[in-house]
């Protein structure tokens, strides 16, 4: 499927007829010959091939930068596309040039995406910190002192506290002068791709943000019929329509994250978020897309289980409602129908007295898979508990929602002699199997301990972790 695409690369106005779904970074190295743009992991899991992405949203551009290798060719339409290239100038920016004074490179593969990440940092500092900007970015050469040196010394010079407007980073020389006149330029682009024409051929695949479809079918996508959901405005974004929240499903994992709504929900959800993924793959995987990809340990699906979410699927002028917890028929098996597009996850919103807790164990502690994940939400009247809804991931080949382990817990006290009787009940509930991420024993045994750290996380007056070493 290919379609005539505007969009500005670098300075330069760009008319392109290439397949919708082929990726930015073949596009960029094999039809650009732009090769400071690198390809390493093609996973999203290196940063070598990262790049800018700017975009209008009412009267102001807004930059992202975002992995080359799990962005589809067609969501380029009237936008902005920088590389390395499209930042370099005469003399090295300060950024360039704040790499070399501490010896930040070394072979200079990971280098230009280090770059594209730090400036997309200074086009929006306030959304993250430097750290979390870069925590996408391999090096296997320097090591990540003289790059952290660097980049707090980078900000440090340039008084960095808010955002600056892009005359300001030009004055700086962070950004080429012909940044100026992208807002207009962009506004005078003919746009090819209309969300009608992008769904009038029945696709074979059904794109959103691509983080797990591009590494499981990268090679297959550029000759496939495909339809880019991203080109839809429609299934984006949170509001509150009575008691319940209504999320897009193509709201990503960072919007969810810094919702207002969601964090008063979920309180925690900003620390849980950095356990899951990178900055750059949470500004591109969409809520809707983990639950679809029905990932047995897909973290956002484990967390929307606990919270008795709704999802809306719709195919045409049909539409059904249907519960999270009964979407998963199987392992990758899943109750809809090829044509049908999940638009909408539906959250009651549950009492005022809910708590809510998160739970992950993986190898690394950021940027990994989990061994075992679990999500618990809770409502007590003093030391009884009255509601309570308990899921988990990899230990099971769906997500799971624990129904007889919730069930037990209805009506009894937080005790540790409660929490005890619940292992046979969750034990026979769930079924792990050995994989690359632990043994079926290991699964089990987390799938204990997590029970635990929800009580003794949320009601530490009534639950201690040393209560289940000492009696057991």
């Amino acid at each position: 499927m290919t379609a005539y695409i505007y969009f500005i690369l670098n300075d330069s106005k760009v008319c392109s007829h290439q397949p919708l779904g082929l990726t930015v970074l073949e596009y960029l190295r094999s039809h650009q010959r732009l090769r400071g743009t690198k390809e390493g992991c093609k996973e999203g899991g290196c940063g070598a091939c990262t790049v800018l992405l700017g975009e209008l949203q009412g009267d102001r551009l807004i930059y992202k930068s975002v992995l080359s290798c799990l962005l589809a060719f067609g969501e380029l339409s009237g936008k902005h596309l920088v590389t390395i290239e499209g930042l370099n100038q005469k003399q090295l920016s300060p950024i360039q040039q704040a790499l070399v004074d501490y010896g930040a490179t070394q072979c200079g593969f990971c280098t230009p995406g280090i770059v594209m990440s730090l400036t997309g940092y200074l086009l929006a500092p306030e959304e993250v910190g430097i750290k979390t900007a870069l925590q996408n970015n391999l090096c296997r050469c320097t090591g990540y002192g003289a790059i952290k040196r660097a980049s707090l010394a980078l900000v440090q010079s340039l008084e960095q506290s808010q955002v600056q407007s892009i005359e300001t980073l030009i004055a700086q020389g962070i950004l080429p002068e012909y940044f100026q006149d992208i807002p207009h330029r962009l506004k005078q682009l003919t746009q090819s791709l209309s969300e009608s024409e992008n769904g009038t051929v029945s696709p074979e695949f059904i794109i959103a943000g691509g983080t797990d479809l591009y590494v499981q079918k990268g090679d297959t996508l550029a000759e496939s019929t495909v339809r880019l959901l991203n080109q839809s405005s429609q299934i984006k974004g949170i509001e509150i329509e009575g008691d319940s929240i209504h999320i897009g499903a193509l709201t990503t994992f960072a919007e969810l994250a810094n919702h207002p709504t969601i964090i008063k929900l979920i309180p925690h959800i900003q620390e849980y978020i950095q356990r899951i993924a990178s900055s750059s793959i949470r500004h591109r995987a969409t809520v809707g897309g983990n639950i679809i990809t029905a990932s047995p340990i897909g973290d956002v699906t484990v967390l929307l289980l606990a919270l008795n979410a709704d999802l809306i699927l719709q195919e045409g002028d049909n539409v059904r409602q249907i519960p999270l917890r009964e979407f998963f028929q199987g392992y990758k098996n899943i109750d809809k129908t090829p044509k049908e597009i999940l638009t909408e996850i539906v959250i009651s919103l549950p009492p005022s007295n809910t708590k809510f807790n998160w739970e992950k164990v993986s190898k690394r502690q950021y940027l990994d898979c989990a061994a075992v994940n679990s999500a618990c939400a809770i409502s007590c009247e003093a030391d009884t508990i009255v509601a309570i809804s308990i899921s988990m991931g990899g230990v099971a080949p769906i997500p799971l929602f624990l129904k007889q382990t919730s069930n037990y817990f209805i009506g009894k006290q937080i005790t540790p002699e409660t929490i005890d009787g619940a292992f046979p009940i969750l034990q026979a509930e769930i079924s792990p199997i050995s994989d690359i991420h632990g043994s079926a024993n290991y699964k089990r045994l987390l799938a204990r301990q997590l029970l635990i750290a929800h009580f003794s996380k949320l009601f530490p007056e009534f639950i201690n972790f040393k209560d289940f070493y000492e009696t057991n």
